[in-house]
């Protein structure tokens, strides 16, 4: 890659990907509220990774035309930072939830407050570290234009992270939102010694309820079952590095939801996401009891006995 590429965002998720987007040759821009580095060179979320050459800090991006900009910054902070966005050059939101106060999806933000900007979402099983790392990955990229999806696709895979072309926006941005919400759940479960058999039951209603939802949409079921649904599912719900396993941990084994998220390194995003997936369910009619659940527990309105109970006493039906 000759043209340069911005990331928005100095985080975990943001540093990894200026990493790996440095990996493909290109002059990377990272783009911090707070642009300093740590002694040895490295980004205060990433200690263990000091940044190449190739990887310039800064708080103001530079006057160059980039190949693409990475935005890598939480989906209710998203708006804020879309006035920065070069015209006509793509953005990759590389975010995952619901924006609370719209039941707006990160690629509806964009096309509302940046209409002059292509647009893609970047979902998947991927931790930061491993990314930074250049461990093996992959990832989906999806836009709702086919030729542009697949020339953002060839400009950012390397050898060690595959990134597969999508169009169906609506499901990839779905899972990539309720996956946090279930994973969640799944350390609630953990967390109150509720067991294994309890996660699995959990992560595989979770999966299904997540698919009635985004086909609701107009999200296609096969992209549910690939890298942007299971895929993130799976790590998410049992990685032990997942803010959203650590969240739902912590509430099992009896912290509140505010003291929880002080704890964090990182934001939760499923905790956000919970009621305006809630929301969004109501609207289109979908049924999602996992969610509903865990969105009442987390706002203390039921125990964690009585939200088993809801789940376990549901009328018995096919699985399918």
């Amino acid at each position: 890659m000759t043209d340069p590429v911005f990331v928005l965002g100095g985080g975990a998720w943001g540093t990894a990907l200026a990493l790996h987007a440095s990996r493909t040759g290109a002059q990377v821009y990272l783009w911090a509220r707070t642009a300093q580095t740590l002694p040895n060179g490295a980004m205060p979320r990433l200690p263990e990774y000091p940044l190449p050459a190739g990887v310039q800090v800064c708080a103001t991006l530079p006057r160059v035309v980039p190949a693409c900009v990475l935005v890598a910054v939480p989906t209710q902070h998203l708006a804020s930072v879309l006035p920065m966005l070069p015209a006509g050059v793509p953005a990759i939101l590389c975010c995952k939830g619901i924006e609370r106060q719209t039941l707006a999806f990160p690629l509806d933000i964009l096309a509302r407050e940046r209409r002059d900007v292509p647009g893609a979402v970047l979902c998947g099983p991927n931790f930061a570290r491993e990314i930074a790392a250049g461990l093996p990955a992959a990832a989906v990229l999806a836009a709702p234009d086919t030729a542009r999806v697949q020339a953002l696709s060839h400009l950012l895979s390397t050898p060690l992270f595959r990134l597969y072309a999508s169009t169906d926006c609506a499901g990839v941005q779905l899972g990539a939102a309720a996956k946090n919400v279930i994973a969640v759940a799944s350390g609630v479960t953990i967390g109150a010694g509720l067991g294994e058999n309890a996660r699995a039951a959990l992560i595989t209603r979770g999966l299904a309820e997540i698919t009635r939802l985004a086909t609701a949409l107009g999200g296609q079921p096969a992209t549910l079952a690939g890298l942007a649904g299971l895929g993130d599912l799976l790590l998410t719900c049992t990685g032990a590095s997942s803010r959203n396993y650590q969240m739902g941990l912590a509430l099992g084994q009896g912290m509140s939801t505010h003291t929880a998220l002080g704890s964090l390194p990182g934001v939760a995003e499923g905790v956000t996401t919970a009621a305006a997936l809630q929301a969004l369910a109501r609207t289109h009619g979908v049924e999602t009891p996992i969610t509903d659940c865990i969105a009442a527990f987390m706002e203390g309105r039921i125990t964690l006995a009585q939200a088993t109970h809801s789940l376990l006493s549901r009328p018995l039906r096919s699985e399918v």
